[in-house]
């Protein structure tokens, strides 16, 4: 027969030997455990600080993200606009704010209210209106308070009573509410829709709208709490159902700016007579270079 080898005895140095292997590999687990769960925290406490160091400042300089004015003396002539000239309008609150104003070609003819965006100044938006004066109407090119040569600084409600001047100085000129159109571009739509609210006049027209400013901040910054951090909202949604005259809307497909989305979402809020003229290859400023003042043009004269 073959001998069985006889079970080998540990003795009991290798039992503890063992017990310490294994203890060595728990703590080192735990170890690296809790080497990682700090990493978690710091992790964690260092993108929670960066996101309220990020909201905070969002919050401290949103008008200065909001309003990109360009600042300085301008006239008509330098814009070539020699048929415009140089007026002042009074405010509610005592500024005095300049404009260039024509007068329509004839008594029955129409009058904008020009109510330009949040960049640049009354000179950039030549090129725009030109048509429309070249057509007989009249216009108002309005410059908010901070803009161009103007006193002040651009918030929500105080840019609603440099809108009100507008209006109170067309009136003073005789032109009558119901041939004055008030034209709205992108930030300046908002004050477009403000001043519109119950008064019958001829037409609102309104290019690169929104339906607030809280849902376009939404749009460019939407890990924040907008609607915490907002101070001026320019809230045409609650608005646009107090229109009382016919509506207008203009906007660009590829609009990255103010998504075109929100434009459709506003005219389908809106009641009475309406319409909504798309620009399929336009974004956010070029509308013009794919015809919309010939668009606006004949719209107004058939309606």
């Amino acid at each position: 027969m073959v001998g069985r080898t006889p079970p080998k005895v540990m003795g009991s140095m290798e039992i503890v030997n063992g017990i310490n292997e294994g203890q060595g590999l728990v703590s080192f687990s735990i170890v690296i455990e809790k080497i990682f769960m700090k990493l978690i925290f710091y992790i964690t406490f260092g993108v929670t600080l960066l996101y309220i160091g990020l909201a905070f400042l969002l919050f401290a300089f949103q008008r200065s993200l909001l309003y990109h004015p360009s600042v300085g003396e301008i006239s008509p002539d330098e814009f070539g606009l020699a048929e415009m000239q140089p007026v002042t309008l009074k405010t509610e609150d005592g500024l005095s704010l300049l404009a260039w104003y024509k007068p329509p070609d004839k008594t029955e003819n129409l009058t904008f209210l020009f109510l330009h965006g949040n960049a640049g100044h009354i000179g950039h938006r030549a090129k725009k209106i030109k048509p429309f004066m070249e057509h007989g109407y009249g216009i108002l090119l309005l410059s908010y308070r901070g803009y161009g040569p103007n006193p002040g600084l651009p918030r929500e409600k105080d840019l609603y009573l440099d809108g009100q001047s507008g209006i109170k100085f067309l009136k003073d000129q005789k032109i009558p509410i119901s041939k004055l159109v008030l034209y709205g571009e992108s930030l300046g739509s908002g004050v477009a829709v403000e001043l519109a609210q119950n008064i019958r006049i001829s037409a609102l027209i309104l290019e690169a709208p929104f339906t607030s400013m809280i849902d376009t901040a939404r749009h460019h910054f939407g890990l924040f709490p907008i609607k915490l951090l907002l101070f001026d909202t320019y809230d045409s949604m609650s608005k646009i159902r107090n229109i009382k005259t016919r509506l207008l809307i203009l906007h660009g497909k590829k609009d990255l700016t103010v998504p075109f989305k929100l434009g459709i979402k506003l005219f389908e809020f809106g009641l009475g007579q309406k319409d909504f003229f798309e620009f399929p290859d336009a974004g956010h400023n070029d509308l013009y270079d794919y015809g919309a003042a010939k668009r606006v043009i004949k719209y107004l004269d058939q309606n």
